[in-house]
């Protein structure tokens, strides 16, 4: 692990570009951990198609810190959070916010379970379920995605999870109107982002939508 620890040292200095996020040394030990644990994990579990641990700190760990800024509200689930992501890096970030991280595969619950025994995380919840059958009486002020499914099934598949004045932040590569144009009349795209990843050459982007009207 010593080459992870010496990339994640010679880029740490990127931390501070995510608008106003503030990482202490404590958060950034639990970061570099938690990258720490995937890269041994994956090698049994197959949790990534990253194997790279350099790749990893961009795609999956700045990718993620990257949408903090944006979230509004305290309560949030990760629908489809494979191996934690975006949850697991944004609950280390914001650690007075709560996060939901529900996915329908036992061995990514189990490796998400491992992280928060492992970093002493006392503000994520891990879920196995599918997205269609968990129930929440309360309802999110978030709903997040990434890499999950198309706006229009993400939106169809959750429309029961935020409260009323809850979104959905689903995150994307290039911004595809074609795909917002299959978005049902329901909801309403509130903004597109262009996210600035550090060390990411690739298109980014943050879709926040909002349901128009009680399902």
């Amino acid at each position: 692990m010593e080459e992870l620890f010496a990339q994640y040292e010679k880029r740490k200095k990127n931390f501070p570009k995510f608008g106003a996020l503030k990482i202490n040394k404590n958060q950034q030990n639990q970061l570099i951990e938690f990258l720490r644990l995937l890269v041994k994990w994956n090698k049994a579990y197959n949790l990534t198609a990253i194997r790279d641990p350099k790749e990893m700190l961009v795609k999956h760990l700045f990718d993620s810190l990257a949408v903090g800024e944006f979230l509004k509200g305290q309560r949030f689930i990760d629908v489809g959070t494979g191996a934690g992501l975006p949850g697991l890096p944004l609950a280390i970030a914001y650690p007075d916010r709560q996060f939901i991280l529900l996915d329908s595969l036992g061995k990514r619950i189990q490796f998400i379970r491992n992280v928060i025994r492992e970093l002493k995380l006392t503000n994520v919840t891990p879920v196995l379920s599918r997205v269609e059958n968990f129930q929440d009486e309360v309802g999110f002020d978030g709903v997040l995605s990434r890499a999950f499914a198309s706006l229009a099934d993400m939106t169809t598949w959750c429309a029961h999870l935020p409260c009323q004045n809850g979104f959905f932040y689903a995150l994307k590569g290039q911004c595809n109107q074609e795909e917002i144009k299959a978005i049902k009349n329901d909801f309403c795209v509130e903004q597109i982002i262009s996210l600035q990843v550090p060390e990411l050459e690739s298109e980014r982007h943050l879709i926040i939508l909002k349901k128009l009207v009680n399902l």
